[in-house]
């Protein structure tokens, strides 16, 4: 499947940004089922500077310097991807969960840190004791790996409702969980926690998922958004992922644009400016499949 990426961002000001400078990760990812067929990315005011690399954890990131006087600065990230969908895993057949919890140590003592790193807790993923309790219900002695993590997923998505007024990026776990409501992040952050806390390597993913509207409506421009899900780390086949939002295993739908140990580390635009005072954000994406 190919599919056609808009994704727009606008800044509005109270009072005029003197200079600023952004970290911006928009950039899908090259994987080995998605290929990035074309990615441009226009900024207005233009930079004076514009540095693109790869940072950390792989992903393809954009460091801006804006040094022209603006009260709107506007970021628009178009994008071709080609998606395979993956087979279906056999979930029975993964190792035990305990089995997968020590495997980022290699047998030589030698710790493989590109996976031990994801199961370090991090700002948002606070392991706390009703996190625990409500984790160990998918998690029993000697169940395969990818089985209770589906059954995690399944249990996130049936028991939590998405409400994008419940939470901010502010909001910490416990509260979601408390309160049975938030949003794909949330869900994300909630899922690495469980997962970090049983000792597995879990990782955020953003990106987007391609959304149909209901029988017989025409789908809105604009109207569709970014996404989240995670990723389990196995030693037989690497990473897989599961999206506790729609309670699914992602296949030929979702586009990864980048991974990190949580929202922080792959946010879409981050930065810092020089005046501005207080700001507002309009966010439009489309996401549509190529025909």
């Amino acid at each position: 499947m190919i599919f056609n990426i808009s994704h727009q961002t606008a800044y509005r000001y109270g009072s005029p940004v003197t200079q600023s400078q952004h970290v911006v990760h928009l950039a899908p990812r090259n994987l080995p089922r998605q290929t990035v067929n074309r990615h441009s990315l226009l900024i207005e005011p233009a930079p004076v500077s514009r540095f693109d690399r790869t940072d950390y954890f792989g992903n393809q990131a954009s460091v801006l310097i804006i040094e022209d006087e603006h009260t709107e600065l506007v970021v628009h990230s178009r994008s071709v991807v080609t998606i395979e969908a993956p087979p279906p895993p056999d979930l029975a057949a993964s190792p035990a969960w305990s089995e997968v919890a020590g495997a980022a140590f290699q047998s030589d003592g030698m710790c493989d840190l590109s996976v031990l790193q994801f199961v370090c807790r991090s700002r948002h993923t606070t392991v706390t004791p009703d996190v625990v309790a409500y984790t160990q219900l998918s998690f029993p002695a000697g169940r395969p790996v990818l089985e209770a993590a589906m059954d995690l997923t399944n249990r996130i998505h049936r028991d939590f409702v998405f409400d994008a007024t419940a939470t901010d990026i502010s909001t910490p776990i416990s509260q979601v969980l408390k309160a049975r409501r938030g949003v794909c992040q949330d869900f994300a952050h909630l899922s690495l926690a469980c997962l970090r806390a049983m000792g597995l390597p879990a990782r955020y993913v953003s990106g987007y998922i391609l959304t149909r509207p209901p029988p017989g409506k025409q789908k809105l421009q604009g109207t569709d958004a970014s996404h989240a899900w995670f990723s389990l780390w196995i030693p037989q086949t690497g990473w897989v992922d599961f999206d506790p939002t729609n309670g699914s295993m992602p296949g030929g739908e979702h586009i990864t644009v980048a991974v990190g140990r949580d929202y922080d580390d792959v946010s879409p635009i981050s930065g810092v400016l020089l005046g501005g005072s207080s700001q507002s954000m309009l966010v439009a994406v489309d996401v549509i499949e190529q025909k």
